[in-house]
């Protein structure tokens, strides 16, 4: 009898994951039964990415094991999960913009290759469409790239349910219905629990609760690298789901002291969707909501109105730390002297000429306040740990004249010693009448702010200030748009 009894189609059990000092996984355990649909929740960096990375095969555990159908799998990887039928749908669709939907079709599916493919493949992709979205009115031969971002949303949420060769049984949907409309959702969660009911697994991750309770057959909550609740899903409403996903805030933003900013003057604004942006002298400004929800688009028009075009300003009016040193903050060949004083060397030349000995003194200034810990500043940049270099990125906007400090992210993968460094001198420099505009996925940096803005959808859908500034209050507003 017991060998009748179904089994997980993946288990993951007791998985940890780290990057660095962070624990993005911290033994977390999760089994994914046929005909079920697990609701996966958590605020920003709670570990719902990482653990899907892990069940897709795209990243290896760093402890714990994976079973199969209650077989331990060694080697567990992308083929691996694809030969089980495991498909994933990211919130960043990653179809080949240069090819049609049906070439694209040809790629996820590696059966249908040999004389005829094209054929096969429009079969496949076209009936998929038809069953998930009827009228949907996308031609299999159209370049992917002149789809709009809806219809790029429903061919890859299709394919992920076609079957070409290999058929589906576990589709991980992360937002998928972040581009699409009313309709299209519905037409889509309503395919879902067909899907279920035929047998088949969904893990789905959205920042719309209502879609979780209502198609989930059980919800998971993760904080921290943990689940920490999980119960079928008519045993959820929406506000035990933010209860459960939030926490007090402790340690560091319990000392965020309520300062009178009153009367200071307003040094930037912007007026947009939603309420409107503006930020006071001396004023430590939060942006907080889901991740991609406009929070750096803001961070990139406060910039843009406010920077120079081409040549930087003698008086700059803004500057600007980076979130991904890698992709915007670092110069990997140039030296960590270099990358700190390049934002300053209008300060530091006379005739177009740096001054290498005020270069030099600068430097050492800033290394030793915000300790960077390297013996030599002429070294290379990547001789130092990620910390130090997001280090050095702090230093060389503040050692700017800037008035305002734009900050898009800065602390993720820092190690907590040096987020507490950097968290005192932001605090010295604002008491010194400096701006600055953070946004985090954080929920401890997001407390320490004087006032925050929460973004939904690409607008300004809350504004809190003072002891409105919670955690509750965030994540409230984050799913709902309304603080608790």
């Amino acid at each position: 009898m017991t060998d009748r009894m179904p089994k997980a189609i993946i288990d993951v059990a007791d998985v940890k994951v780290s990057f660095g000092a962070v624990k993005a996984l911290d033994g977390v355990s999760l089994a994914i039964m046929p005909g079920e649909c697990v609701g996966l929740v958590g605020h920003n960096g709670a570990g719902k990415s990482t653990i899907v990375s892990v069940i897709n095969g795209g990243l290896s555990p760093h402890q714990g094991t994976i079973l199969g159908e209650g077989e331990l799998i060694a080697r567990f990887g992308i083929n691996a999960a694809r030969a089980r039928g495991v498909r994933c749908v990211f919130q960043e669709l990653s179809l080949c913009p240069n090819l049609t939907v049906l070439e694209n079709t040809r790629i996820l599916h590696r059966h249908l290759g040999g004389l005829g493919w094209r054929k096969r493949a429009k079969q496949v992709i076209e009936r998929s469409l038809d069953t998930m979205f009827p009228g949907h009115g996308i031609a299999s031969d159209r370049i992917v790239g002149d789809l709009s971002i809806a219809e790029r949303q429903m061919v890859e949420i299709a394919m992920a349910f076609s079957d070409g060769g290999i058929p589906p049984r576990l589709i991980i949907l992360d937002e998928p219905t972040s581009s699409l409309d009313a309709s299209l959702a519905e037409q889509m969660l309503a395919h879902v629990l067909r899907f279920v009911a035929s047998g088949g697994s969904v893990i789905l991750i959205s920042h719309i609760l209502h879609e979780i309770i209502t198609t989930a057959s059980r919800i998971v909550v993760m904080k921290d690298g943990r689940i920490v609740a999980e119960r079928p899903a008519e045993a959820w409403t929406e506000n035990g789901l933010v209860e459960a996903m939030g926490s007090v805030v402790k340690g560091e933003a319990h000392r965020r002291a309520i300062r009178d900013l009153a009367e200071a003057p307003v040094v930037v604004e912007q007026i947009g969707h939603g309420i409107p942006f503006r930020a006071k002298r001396g004023e430590i400004v939060g942006l907080a909501g889901l991740a991609g929800h406009g929070q750096t688009d803001m961070l990139m028009k406060l910039h843009a109105s406010s920077g120079a075009d081409w040549l930087p300003r003698r008086d700059p009016a803004v500057t600007f730390v980076a979130g991904d040193r890698r992709l915007n903050g670092v110069f990997e060949l140039w030296s960590i002297l270099k990358n700190f004083s390049v934002a300053s060397l209008g300060d530091l030349a006379s005739r177009g000429v740096v001054n290498a000995d005020a270069e030099v003194q600068r430097a050492g200034e800033w290394k030793q306040r915000i300790e960077i810990r390297t013996p030599n500043m002429a070294n290379r940049m990547l001789s130092l740990s990620g910390g130090n270099q997001q280090k050095v990125l702090f230093a060389r906007a503040l050692a700017t004249r800037a008035p305002v400090v734009l900050m898009d992210d800065p602390m993720r993968g820092v190690d907590v010693g040096t987020k507490q460094e950097v968290y005192e001198i932001i605090r010295q420099e604002a008491a010194h009448g400096r701006t600055f505009v953070w946004y985090s996925t954080e929920m401890e940096e997001v407390c320490l702010c004087d006032r925050v803005y929460v973004f939904r959808e690409g607008a300004i859908v809350a504004e809190l200030a003072g002891d409105a500034v919670t955690e509750e209050n965030i994540l409230a507003s984050s799913f709902t748009g309304v603080a608790a």
